[in-house]
Formats: C-alpha cells, sequence, structure tokens
C-alpha cells in the first residue's frame, strides 16, 4: 500500500531538483560574468580568479549527477514560549539533501546534511529524540522517490531497537545493493555513532577502533567532508589531506568526497608526498622492519654528514703568475661553522661557497676580493670538484642513491646497526639518480632525507614540504614508526583523524594497541578515542565464522554486532590439490551466478597469485589482478595485504592456511580476508582445514 503522502514528497523532490537546475543557472551566469580577457590590474586579476575559484567549486558542489539529491526530512515538535518570554517556535519541516539548494526568494528548500540543523537526522533517538516528533528517509534513484519509511518519536512509538539504529528500511536497501567496485557514499543511512564521529571537534587526534563493516572509512571521509564545511576557513587554505594504504585503495574510495561535494581533498598514498622520486615495488617483511626502524633516523644523518667533509689535501690553484690554496684545516672550519649554523644541509651550500672563496681570496697577495676571485676561477674543475666533494647541493633519491649504492658509504651511515640489517638497504648504484627506481618501504627514509637535506637553493617551491589543516589516515594500524613521523611532518597543527582495526594488523611494522602508534603521531592535545561497534556490511553467519579468528588474532576486542543476521551461510569447500584449479573455477561460476552483477574477489596468497591468474584465465574466466586493474573488472584476484578496506559482494579465499603460513601475521590477514563480503563467502582448501576455522 502506498503512503498516503507519496506523491506530495515526490513533488517535492521535483521542486527540489528544479530550483537545484535553477541554482546552477544562476552559478553559471556568473562564472561567464568573470570570463573575459586577462587585462586590467594585477588586483582585478586576482579577484577574477578567486571569483572563478568559488564559482566552479559551487558548480561541482551542485552537480549531483544520478546520485539521491534528497535523502530525508525531520518534522519537530512545537514549543510553547519560555516562561522568560523567551518565544517558541511552531512545528517545522526540513528536508535533508546532499547539498543546499534555495528557490528564488533564497528560502532553503534543502538542508546541507552538514548543517547544525542536520544533525538530529542523524542523532536522534527513540530516548532522545532531540525536538523531533518525525524522521523520515527516502530511497530515490535520482529525482525519482522509489520508497519512504518513517520514524515517529515521543508518545507515537518506540525507535527502532530502542534507537540503536535509525532508517533500518533505508539502511537494509543501501547495503543490499550490488557493489560497483568503487565505495559509496553513506550520506543518506549515517547512524547516530557515526555521526558523533563525523561532527567531532577539530583540533587534536582523534582515533577511530573500527571492526569489518563498521563503516569507518566512510566515516572517515566523510568527517573531511563535514569538516571542510564546518571550518571552510581556515582548513580551504590549508588543505585537507587524505592518506590510503595503496592505489588500489585509493582507487577504490575516490569517488566518496566528490559526491559529497567537496572536491579541493587531496588523496594520496605516502608516495605521493616525497617529490620527484620513481616508486614501485614492495619489499620483503624483513626489510620492511629494518626500514621501518626509527634507527633510520640516525642511518640517514649519517648519510648526509659524510657528504659534508674536509678535503683531503690542499687545494692549489694557478692564478695568474701565483697559487690561490686553500688548506685542509681552513677546509674543516667551513665543513664545522657550516654545520653549526644551519638546520638543513642544502640551505648551507651558499654560506659554504662564500666562505670558500674568501679563504681563497686570502691565500693571494694581491687583495683581489672573494668576488673577483669566484667571478675568475668559479668554473675551473678543480674548484667545482672540490665543493661538489665538501659540500654537493643533494636530492633525496641522489643521497640514496650515492649511499645505498656504495659499500663504503653505506657501512659509514650504517654504524651501529648489525651486519644483517645494512646488508637489506644495499641497492644497485645508478649514474643517473633519475633512473633509480626506490619502493614503497624507501619512501620515509626519502623523507628523512629531505627533511635532512632541505629544499635546493633554486627549487624551493618544488621541493618543499607541504603541511595540511586536517589529515584522514586510513588503515594507520600497520604504519611503522618512520611511516608515521612522514605523516607528523605534514600536519600543520596536530589535527587528525586516525581510523583502522588493531585486529586487522597484518603489515611488517602491526601495531598491538593504538598507543604505540599515537606516540610517533603530534602529541599538543590529548588524543581522542571512539569505536565504531555495529557492523552494516558483513551479514551474521559471516561473521560468525569471522569471530572465531578473531578470538585468536586479536583476543582483547570483541566482535562488531551485526545488525544484519540473516544471510546466506558461508561454504567451506574441500579438495585434492589436483582439482583446486577446477574446483576454483566451478565456485567462481556459481558464485556469479548468485550475485548477479555484483562483483566477486578471489583472495589468494601471494605465493598462489600467478597461478590462480593462470587457472582462470585457462578456465574462461575474465578476470583482473588488483595490482593491475584495480575492482574494475567483476572478478578480481588478489592478495591478502592489498584486499584491506574493500567491500565486494561475494569472496572466495583459497588456501587459509597458506594465507596463515605465509603472511606475518597470519590470522590477522585471514581475519581481513574473511571479512570483506557483503553477501557471500567461500573458503576452498586442500588437505585440513585449519583449526582457526572450525
Amino acid at each position: 500500500m502506498q503512503h498516503p503522502e507519496f506523491e506530495s514528497e515526490q513533488a517535492y523532490i521535483d521542486h527540489a531538483h528544479a530550483c537545484l537546475e535553477a541554482n546552477r543557472a544562476e552559478v553559471e551566469a556568473m562564472r561567464r560574468a568573470t570570463e573575459g580577457g586577462r587585462g586590467g590590474t594585477y588586483q582585478n586579476r586576482f579577484e577574477r580568479d578567486v571569483m572563478w575559484d568559488r564559482v566552479d567549486s559551487r558548480l561541482n558542489q551542485l552537480d549531483v549527477g544520478e546520485m539521491s539529491l534528497v535523502f530525508g526530512r525531520i518534522d519537530t515538535e512545537a514549543e510553547p514560549d519560555g516562561p522568560n518570554g523567551t518565544p517558541g517556535h511552531d512545528r517545522e519541516a526540513f528536508y535533508i539533501g546532499r547539498v543546499a539548494v534555495s528557490d528564488a526568494s533564497h528560502d532553503p528548500v534543502v538542508v546541507d546534511w552538514r548543517a547544525p540543523v542536520a544533525e538530529t537526522f542523524y542523532r536522534a533517538t527513540g530516548v532522545d529524540p532531540m525536538g523531533l516528533r518525525r524522521r523520515r528517509h527516502f530511497a530515490t534513484r535520482g529525482s525519482k522517490l522509489l520508497g519512504m519509511d518513517d520514524e515517529l518519536f515521543g508518545s507515537a512509538t518506540e525507535a527502532l531497537d530502542s534507537g540503536e539504529v535509525q532508517g533500518h528500511g533505508a539502511l537494509i536497501a543501501a547495503l543490499e545493493e550490488t557493489r560497483s567496485g568503487r565505495l559509496s557514499d553513506i550520506v543518506g543511512t549515517i547512524q547516530a555513532e557515526q555521526d558523533r564521529i563525523i561532527r567531532s571537534e577539530l583540533p587534536g587526534i582523534l582515533v577511530v577502533q573500527g571492526g569489518p563493516g563498521t563503516g569507518k572509512t566512510v566515516v572517515a571521509l566523510h568527517r573531511a567532508a563535514y569538516l571542510l564545511y564546518t571550518h571552510r576557513f581556515p582548513l580551504e587554505g590549508q588543505g585537507v589531506l587524505v592518506v590510503g594504504p595503496n592505489r588500489v585503495f585509493l582507487n577504490y574510495i575516490e569517488q566518496v568526497l566528490p559526491s559529497l561535494g567537496e572536491a579541493g581533498v587531496e588523496i594520496a598514498q605516502l608516495s605521493n608526498l616525497v617529490p620527484h622520486v620513481r616508486v614501485s615495488g614492495y619489499d620483503d617483511e624483513e626489510t620492511a622492519r629494518v626500514k621501518g626502524d626509527l634507527s633510520m633516523v640516525k642511518v640517514i644523518r649519517r648519510a648526509v654528514r659524510d657528504r659534508e667533509q674536509p678535503l683531503r689535501e690542499t687545494l692549489r690553484i694557478p692564478y695568474g703568475v701565483q697559487h690561490l690554496t686553500l688548506s685542509v684545516q681552513d677546509s674543516a672550519e667551513i665543513i664545522t661553522q657550516a654545520r653549526r649554523r644551519f638546520r638543513t644541509h642544502n640551505a648551507a651550500r651558499k654560506f659554504v661557497e662564500s666562505m670558500f672563496f674568501e679563504r681563497l681570496a686570502a691565500s693571494h697577495r694581491n687583495d683581489d676580493s672573494p668576488d673577483v676571485v669566484r667571478d675568475r676561477t668559479r668554473r675551473e674543475l678543480p674548484v667545482r670538484e672540490a665543493l661538489e666533494w665538501m659540500w654537493p647541493v643533494l636530492t633525496p633519491a641522489e643521497l640514496l642513491n650515492d649511499c645505498f649504492g656504495s659499500p663504503a658509504l653505506l657501512r659509514s651511515a650504517t654504524a651501529g646497526l648489525d651486519t644483517e640489517a645494512a646488508s637489506r638497504l644495499r641497492k644497485v648504484r645508478h649514474r643517473d639518480p633519475a633512473d633509480a627506481v626506490f619502493t614503497h618501504h624507501d619512501v620515509p627514509l626519502l623523507d628523512e632525507a629531505l627533511e635532512r637535506l632541505g629544499p635546493r637553493p633554486r627549487h624551493l617551491e618544488a621541493d618543499s614540504v607541504r603541511t595540511y589543516g586536517h589529515i584522514v589516515v586510513d588503515e594507520a594500524q600497520d604504519l611503522s614508526p618512520m611511516q608515521l613521523r612522514v605523516l607528523n611532518r605534514r600536519s600543520l597543527n596536530g589535527s587528525m583523524t586516525v581510523v583502522g582495526d588493531i585486529a586487522q594488523s597484518t603489515g611488517a611494522w602491526a601495531h598491538d594497541d593504538w598507543d604505540s602508534v599515537l606516540e610517533h603521531l603530534p602529541a599538543r592535545r590529548e588524543p581522542r578515542h571512539e569505536e565504531l561497534t555495529v557492523g552494516y556490511r558483513v551479514p551474521g553467519p559471516i561473521m560468525d565464522l569471522a569471530s572465531k579468528v578473531l578470538a585468536v588474532a586479536a583476543p582483547q576486542l570483541d566482535p562488531p554486532r551485526s545488525i544484519r543476521h540473516s544471510g546466506a551461510e558461508p561454504r567451506i569447500i574441500g579438495t585434492g590439490r589436483e582439482e583446486l584449479d577446477r574446483v576454483l573455477a566451478e565456485a567462481v561460476h556459481d558464485e556469479l551466478t548468485e550475485v548477479g552483477a555484483g562483483n566477486l574477489a578471489v583472495v589468494v596468497p601471494t605465493s598462489m597469485l600467478e597461478g590462480i591468474d593462470t587457472a582462470l584465465r585457462c578456465a574462461g574466466i575474465e578476470h583482473g589482478i588488483a595490482t593491475r586493474e584495480g575492482l574494475s573488472m567483476q572478478v578480481t584476484v588478489v592478495a591478502p595485504q592489498l584486499v584491506k578496506g574493500l567491500e565486494l559482494d561475494s569472496v572466495i579465499v583459497v588456501e587459509p592456511g597458506l594465507v596463515l603460513s605465509e603472511e606475518a601475521r597470519g590470522p590477522q590477514a585471514l581475519y581481513v580476508a574473511v571479512t570483506r563480503s557483503t553477501k557471500r563467502l567461500t573458503i576452498l582448501h586442500t588437505g585440513e582445514l585449519p583449526d582457526i576455522l572450525r
């Protein structure tokens, strides 16, 4: 039976979309007004550029495409006048949506979901209605209203589950949608505990612990959008940075913020934060442990100091019928003074040159000035060689290429490290440092080098480290101390949102608690801790199986409480090794039949990636490899370390026993693998099923 207000609400949504188009037309007219020649004063051009940027930003916000513009409505209770004559108010209704929209009279038609008045849409409960008498959720596709879901407050009815879940029908409908290979926003179905985190204050560090399917990633992204809306000044100028663990993950989340009207947030992985370096691939676990340790700070410091060295013998330069000289002692004094006066290496080069030519001039009897001596000798090969020996201008890539490629320099820089650890830093030296390719685990070392070296004198802007007014870090539980130092340096004022799940710590530097993460981040304020406790993505039967793994992976943590109690039971299929390829192909066909247009991930141990890729290709199953195609194909083969943070309609985990034995933190890696699905899970194994899954 159709809701009695269905047609009137459809008419209002149509009106909202008409107003949206009118708003866009107004902004388009403003943009045309700012077009024209580039003439005028500098002030005119500056104001025109600022206006253009603001107009362009507003146009992006108003471009909602096929996404829902209006997803809810709140009706407030009337308030009588207060005892001191404070005026009350009549009942009011507000429509909550993706962006603010007004009519021709500039009266609000749709309220932006981040506005203060919209907070009650997400936070009101049966226990605390926050002045509401009704909350209505809309299910729409574009401007078409598909359904409505009402909650009444006060004496009318108890909120669903005592207020624990808001908009149950709309929420479940959203969860049951087929995955597209891109993360979707949850702006229409944000729950109270999620909204509290999203609207948490800006200053300081907010740590968000959340199990699989609790929505921690989308909460963090919605928080970035909310903070930009609420603190437009100063964050628009200072910048907001979102850091993810790998490119597969970044491709997965990149559409969320633009869909919320915020296209100005920078989304990056750590390798994007260090300029002028080529990064590809990862080191093995032991090498990653070495490169992530804080002992690398001393290694980089020594590597830089080793490039600041006095001459080995007195420099003699022909100068007319005489010679200019610079003694070893003079060069040592120049080095000592430069180290004392300057914090960064490259900044001291000009001082070293000045003192170099001053001492050369002092050695000449004709009293030529240092400037004259410089002009007459600076192109001499011995002079250039001496300066490059004493104090070369260096980039991080040049420093590490030379240090890690030279046994003597590496031995000097790693004094104090054991021989095995030092040997893991060894690389082939390239004649041209631009040809050097570094791993993702080298990135913190390159950044540490950039901090010690500083910008090159003629490349101050290109080499400078950008800081941000707020940083969102996802999967932070896997970051090494050196990687966390990279983020610390990018924080302008210590404002960060740190998101992850200790139970899913799987990296070489996986942490067992949040304190060991926080000790490497800004400590200007006492950190705040929040936990997401309700699981929305993972169906109950799958979460029951995952809880067995969690009991081993992180016994100190409780599993999330799944609101989806029903769902398909996980399938556990045992087979022989010779039959594995055939049984896998059959399982893939079965799952594709069940999920229709949904997507499927085949999670396999790293050692089996190539073999499974070949097996699926021989079976005629079109598929992609996560490191190549991301999640763009319906079927994707992915290793456990790259599936973290993703959500899929169906997941097949191959050989869980190998996942346990190959990964540095096997139980945690398996926990990640079995909690990625929103609908179906299959475990495919040969031999005995691991006890952890029994």
